[in-house]
């Protein structure tokens, strides 16, 4: 299997590639330049040695189709993207990166032959506020109601994605994550509890910026999830949502308190709500590749901490 990772350098994509690489899997990285400081400090040198690193811009269409083809990939995991903020300040930037660069990796596959092993990145963000939903969990028959850019452009790619299975028979798997914690988060609109993660390793004071409740989702349970879906074999183009464990804000800050008392007081919350709903179903995505991995909320706080504690 020789797997191409768009956007390794994010959170997600640096975990995809280091379990890729520990399982023995060729990996073709694509990113606009050839850092991989997350990979480097998630994982050993030999690791981070085993990567054929290519640079370029996801939204250059003849770079991306000469990229798939010439590399001879035989999977890839998209995630290549500009985040919420970014998308709010520059809407035309972002849908060239988040929805032309998407186009660009199905092209590319069209013209490869590849008609299957596709995962890419799409979002909750795709759903609205709680309250325009009613009671229950969020399911994928329910209508999508992005307030955001980036909401939309999330939908976008999983529309486009349904055209090109209809029309040209490639088959794929969206997945919809939450708030993704774990160490490599650092960017992103919900960074904010693994910021307040390490900064309780690092002993100073941080304030939540977002209150209310997230859906938390450990970084190596989502990568171990695109990586399951890539080799799953299913058919169709299938957009399904993630789900890990809710809790608020408020709530959180008590656990970071209990799990380092000598850090307690110096995490606070302020601010509003995410405006996306976050009782989400994942029965679709467990019916269609099996039980997924769920590492308990407080085992992967604890873990991220010490992860933060033992870089210093």
């Amino acid at each position: 299997m020789r797997t191409l990772v768009t956007g390794a350098q994010g959170c997600i994509g640096s975990w995809v590639v280091k379990r890729l690489i520990e399982a023995g899997n060729e990996v073709v990285t694509f990113d606009v330049n050839d850092s991989l400081a997350r990979l480097e400090m998630i994982s050993d040198a030999g690791v981070v040695a085993k990567v054929n690193r290519r640079v370029g811009k996801i939204e250059d269409t003849a770079a991306v189709k000469a990229l798939v083809k010439d590399e001879g990939i035989t999977h890839i995991c998209h995630l290549a993207a500009v985040l919420m903020p970014f998308c709010a300040k520059n809407p035309v930037e972002g849908a060239l990166i988040n929805v032309v660069g998407t186009l660009n990796v199905f092209e590319a596959a069209k013209e490869a032959g590849l008609t299957e092993g596709i995962v890419y990145a799409s979002s909750s963000a795709v759903w609205g506020p709680t309250d325009e939903y009613g009671e229950g969990e969020l399911t994928e028959d329910l209508p999508t109601k992005p307030k955001t850019h980036y909401g939309v452009y999330k939908a976008a790619n999983e529309g486009n994605a349904r055209i090109f299975f209809a029309n040209d028979g490639i088959s794929s798997i969206g997945l919809r994550p939450w708030t993704v914690f774990g160490p490599g988060r650092d960017a992103g609109l919900t960074a904010d509890p693994t910021l307040a993660m390490r900064a309780v390793a690092q002993r100073q004071p941080f304030q939540i910026r977002l209150s209310g409740h997230m859906d938390l989702q450990y970084t190596q349970d989502v990568a171990d999830i695109f990586i399951r879906c890539m080799v799953s074999g299913v058919q169709g183009a299938h957009a399904f949502n993630l789900r890990g464990e809710v809790i608020a804000m408020e709530d959180l800050v008590t656990m970071l308190d209990e799990l380092r008392p000598e850090a307690k007081g110096l995490i606070t919350v302020a601010g509003n709500p995410v405006p996306v709903a976050y009782r989400m179903s994942d029965a679709a995505l467990v019916a269609a590749i099996g039980e997924v991995p769920r590492t308990p909320l407080r085992e992967a706080v604890l873990s991220t901490i010490n992860k933060f504690e033992s870089l210093g």
